[in-house]
């Protein structure tokens, strides 16, 4: 993992312009991918995703060293962009925005990537 922060921040970035891309177009699931809860299950991964880059280039930045406050900054940052995310969807026709479901997935997807994130580090340093 490299200690850089510029590919983190560029790819964080990344991740947030194809979040803007796939917000704006109305989802087109295979048959055999759709049910109920699918689009929470993608809400819940793109998030994962997200706040695990979003935390690395933090990380390589060296801000914040402390686990608690690299945290609570990536739950802010990525919590925003989920609202403006369902704030943008809302206008887009053929999508309905403003669902605190998909809030709700996106929120538990950083929360579980903050919980992994510091424990992925500790086991490439060679900690356990």
């Amino acid at each position: 993992m490299t200690r850089r922060a510029l590919p983190w921040g560029f790819l964080f970035l990344v991740w947030c312009g194809v979040l803007w891309h796939l917000s704006s177009q109305v989802p087109q699931f295979p048959e055999a991918l759709r049910f109920t809860t699918s689009d929470k299950i993608l809400h819940f991964g793109w998030f994962f995703g997200g706040a695990i880059l979003f935390q690395a280039w933090l990380w390589a930045a060296g801000m914040p060293r402390e686990i608690r406050r690299r945290g609570i900054v990536t739950l802010i940052v990525l919590g925003l962009i989920g609202v403006i995310d369902e704030y943008h969807q809302s206008h887009v026709p053929g999508r309905h925005g403003n669902d605190p479901f998909d809030l709700a997935a996106d929120i538990l997807g950083t929360l579980a990537a903050i919980w992994v994130f510091p424990r992925g580090i500790g086991k490439l340093r060679g900690k356990s």
